[in-house]
């Protein structure tokens, strides 16, 4: 079963963006596409990743190898923030850092 979805054509209607730059975050493997019968479409878990891009290229100006760095970061940053939380869960289940088996 495919997943609800929009087909590239209407992404650039509704969001007026450059098809170019939609190939590029494409190409840069920022957004997956899925493709039947010769028609590319962009999930809808993917839209507000294909919103914050847009707003940061056209609104802030950012080009796409800073697009990238900052997702990467941000992605990283949520990594962090979860492996942290794990980390301080568990370091609550001990009642002295010699217990903790890291």
């Amino acid at each position: 079963m495919m997943s609800e979805r929009i087909s590239i054509k209407e992404v650039i209607q509704i969001y007026k963006i450059d098809d170019q730059f939609l190939n590029e975050l494409i190409a840069s493997e920022l957004l997956h596409p899925e493709t039947e019968n010769s028609i590319q479409y962009i999930i809808y878990e993917e839209l507000p990743h294909l919103e914050r891009f847009t707003n940061w290229h056209y609104d802030l100006e950012i080009n796409l190898p800073g697009i990238e760095i900052i997702y990467k970061l941000l992605n990283q940053m949520e990594e962090l923030r979860i492996e942290n939380k794990r980390l301080s869960k568990m370091s609550q289940d001990f009642t002295n850092w010699e217990d903790a088996e890291f």
